[in-house]
C-alpha cells in the first residue's frame, strides 16, 4: 500500500544565496553588473543581493535583465554616520550619512531587512570613526556578517563569529565581491525560498555557508578602481546627492 499523498514529505528546497556584492554602480568596483549576475548563475548561485555604495540603480537593472534562474535582490551597502550596514529587499535609494538607528528605521520602513558588514575589520569595522558600539544595535539587526572574505587576517572574521552567535543573531558569509572573479567565492545555503523578507528571515535561522578568499591580487584592483571611477566622476556619493536620487 502506498503512502497517502498527503503524508509524502516534500524535500525541503535548497538556496544558494549571495548577501553582499558590488557592481561598477560602486565607486570602488569596475564589475559590469550583467557580468557579474551571469557569473553568480554560472557559479551556482540562486539568489543574488546587488549591494552597491549608497546605490540601487545597477540592482534594479538588473531584476529584470539577470539570467532566469538567478533571483536578483535589490540592496544597498549604505555609509552611515556610525559605519557601514547592508540593507535588502529596497524600493528606494537610503540615503548616506543618517545614524545607524535612523538607517535602520528608514530600511524598515520599506519592508526591508538589515545586515552588519566586516563589523570588526581594521579598516571598514562598524563604530571605527564614531565610537558607535555595535552592541547599542545588536538587537535592531538581522544578521552579522561572521566571514567577509574580504578581510584581511583572521581574527577580526572570528570575532564577528564570536559576537553573533552570543547575541542569538544569524552569522552569514559575503564575499563583498568587488571584481567578477570574486562573485560566489563565499555563499551562503539555506533551505526554503529567501526571496522575500519573510523567506530570508526564515532561512537564515539554520543558514551556513562556504567561506573563501579573495586573493591579495584581486583586492589589489581595488585602489585602481577607485582611481578610474574618480577620474570618469564616479567617487562615493555625497549625502546631499543621494537624498535627491529616488531610484
Amino acid at each position: 500500500m502506498g503512502v497517502p499523498e498527503e503524508r509524502v514529505a516534500t524535500p525541503a528546497r535548497r538556496a544558494f544565496i549571495e548577501l553582499h556584492c558590488h557592481t561598477n554602480a560602486s565607486f570602488d568596483s569596475l564589475a559590469d553588473p550583467l557580468a557579474v549576475a551571469r557569473a553568480a548563475a554560472r557559479r551556482g548561485l540562486t539568489h543574488l543581493a546587488v549591494t552597491d555604495h549608497d546605490r540601487i540603480d545597477a540592482a534594479l537593472r538588473l531584476l529584470d535583465a539577470a539570467p532566469p534562474e538567478l533571483t536578483v535582490i535589490v540592496g544597498e551597502e549604505v555609509k552611515t554616520a556610525d559605519g557601514d550596514l547592508i540593507a535588502v529587499f529596497l524600493r528606494e535609494v537610503v540615503p548616506p550619512g543618517m545614524s545607524a538607528v535612523e538607517t535602520i528605521a528608514a530600511v524598515r520602513a520599506q519592508g526591508g531587512l538589515v545586515g552588519v558588514p566586516h563589523p570588526f575589520d581594521g579598516l571598514r569595522g562598524f563604530g571605527r570613526k564614531s565610537g558607535a558600539e555595535l552592541e547599542s544595535i545588536a538587537h535592531l539587526v538581522d544578521w552579522v556578517e561572521a566571514y567577509n572574505a574580504r578581510v584581511i587576517g583572521g581574527s577580526a572574521n572570528e570575532k564577528a563569529a564570536r559576537f553573533a552567535h552570543e547575541h542569538g543573531l544569524p552569522g552569514v558569509g559575503a564575499s563583498d565581491s568587488h571584481t567578477v572573479l570574486e562573485v560566489a567565492v563565499t555563499c551562503n545555503i539555506v533551505t526554503g525560498d529567501p526571496g522575500t523578507p519573510a523567506g530570508l528571515l526564515a532561512s537564515l535561522s539554520a543558514v551556513d555557508f562556504v567561506p573563501g578568499r579573495a586573493s591579495f591580487y584581486v583586492r589589489a584592483w581595488t585602489p585602481l578602481a577607485k582611481m578610474i571611477q574618480s577620474m570618469k566622476g564616479n567617487g562615493r556619493r555625497r549625502a546631499h546627492e543621494a537624498r535627491g536620487e529616488i531610484r
